[in-house]
């Protein structure tokens, strides 16, 4: 802050005006002063002046003390100069011009003398001083400035602790729940999971606690007010995420190795649901085998799945509850579609049988249409007639020869008995 040069004094204030004047600058600095001891006594001032800060904040936090001192001094200076105008008020009351022209040049020209200015040398001046000598509307500029500047940097970690600090708590408490359920489970993706997102805590904690200020981005708008902007979020997101993806998985485990006795019998009812759907799928098959060319296909073997339920009370032992897991969860679904694909046999195999059987009824059925019609004694329609019966009464039965045979013995029939009508 430069010192201004001398120039022609202000114009003397009556006693009104300079009561008047006193009064408002010994309110303006009360204001100041109580603003200067909010900012001192904060939250985020008393973090960043306890904690042990690097990086960006300890640059910044730095230069905020530097100036947060030099704002001190200012309002010391400036505080005498209110002061001793004050004092002075009452000669001026009594309207000695004397005494309102020092109050007047008080007030108004400059007054408050600061510290820390140039040095003599620096200046090239043999009778110079360190001290600068500046208005008390210049140093309530200087100070409203140093004072955005401190609380910017105050404003701006205080609000990024309030936005993660709490959030970066619940997420250190799911995890230590999550390692607690995840005890005895001898499972390395999920150690893995868990190391990973404890490391990632560990990482953001120390950031929010010793370098704050680069997760805060400011909006880059001048509203004329502080802390404008907003937290950077993403790295806490993506940390409770990869804590709830442990956190679920320990506790998926954590409810089978619970509950492992129930899951295993219902996973073995499945199995043996597929083993007797095979049976049943075999045995229709052989039935339809036995009489029907082209029986369906074998059903899938499900021998296998009953071997490998003997391999589950063996992962449960090792405390291998992932394993045991997805074999339970594997077998419980091959088990399903085994059972499906065999009753799907058990199904083709019945519909075979019943459509001989359907076959051997059309035939019939038009035989006796046959003999109402007068096709007793017509040759050709019992060759097409026994043609049929040989291929549906025949072991195995070709269903497509003889349904084929039925249609043609149906059409002779019913051309038969156009033919007899007038």
């Amino acid at each position: 802050m430069r010192a201004r040069a001398p120039g022609p004094g202000p114009a003397m204030l009556t006693p009104q005006q300079a009561a008047s004047a006193v009064a408002s600058a010994a309110a303006e600095r009360d204001t100041i002063q109580q603003n200067l001891l909010d900012l001192d006594g904060s939250f985020g001032k008393r973090l960043l002046s306890g904690a042990t800060l690097t990086g960006e904040t300890k640059r910044r936090w730095d230069a905020a003390t530097a100036d947060l001192t030099r704002l001190w001094e200012i309002f010391t200076a400036y505080s005498a100069v209110v002061d001793r105008a004050a004092e002075m008020l009452p000669g001026a009351r009594r309207a000695a011009a004397r005494v309102l022209t020092d109050i007047t040049a008080i007030l108004n020209a400059p007054s408050v003398r600061l510290p820390g200015g140039s040095s003599p040398v620096a200046q090239g001046n043999i009778t110079g001083t360190a001290e600068q000598l500046v208005t008390m509307a210049e140093a309530v500029r200087e100070m409203r400035r140093l004072f955005a500047g401190v609380a910017d940097v105050v404003n701006a970690a205080e609000t990024v602790w309030n936005a993660l600090a709490d959030q970066l708590q619940q997420v250190a408490d799911d995890l230590g729940a999550a390692k607690e359920r995840a005890a005895g489970i001898e499972d390395d993706a999920l150690a893995g999971a868990l190391a990973v997102a404890e490391a990632d805590l560990a990482q953001l904690r120390a950031m929010v606690t010793g370098d704050p200020l680069p997760l805060w981005h400011p909006s880059g708008v001048n509203t004329g007010q502080v802390n404008t902007g907003q937290v950077d979020t993403a790295r806490l997101g993506r940390l409770r995420e990869r804590a709830a993806a442990a956190a679920s998985r320990a506790a998926e485990l954590a409810a089978l190795r619970a509950d492992s006795d129930q899951r295993i019998a219902v996973v073995t009812a499945a199995v043996t649901t597929a083993r007797d759907a095979w049976q049943d799928a075999m045995s229709a098959r052989e039935r339809a085998a036995a009489k029907i060319a082209g029986a369906p296909a074998t059903p899938p073997d499900v021998h296998g799945l009953a071997q490998r339920l003997a391999g589950l009370a063996d992962l449960r032992a090792a405390g291998r509850w992932s394993r045991l897991a997805a074999e339970l969860d594997q077998l419980e679904g091959q088990a399903a579609a085994a059972a499906r694909d065999c009753r799907d046999v058990e199904r083709q195999a019945a519909a075979l049988l019943d459509r001989r059987e359907e076959l051997r009824g059309l035939l019939g059925a038009y035989q006796a249409k046959a003999a109402r019609v007068g096709g007793a004694e017509d040759s050709m329609l019992e060759y097409r007639y026994d043609r049929a019966r040989n291929l549906l009464w025949t072991a195995p039965c070709d269903l497509s020869a003889a349904a084929a045979a039925v249609t043609g013995y149906q059409q002779a029939v019913l051309a038969l008995e156009r033919g007899l009508r007038p």
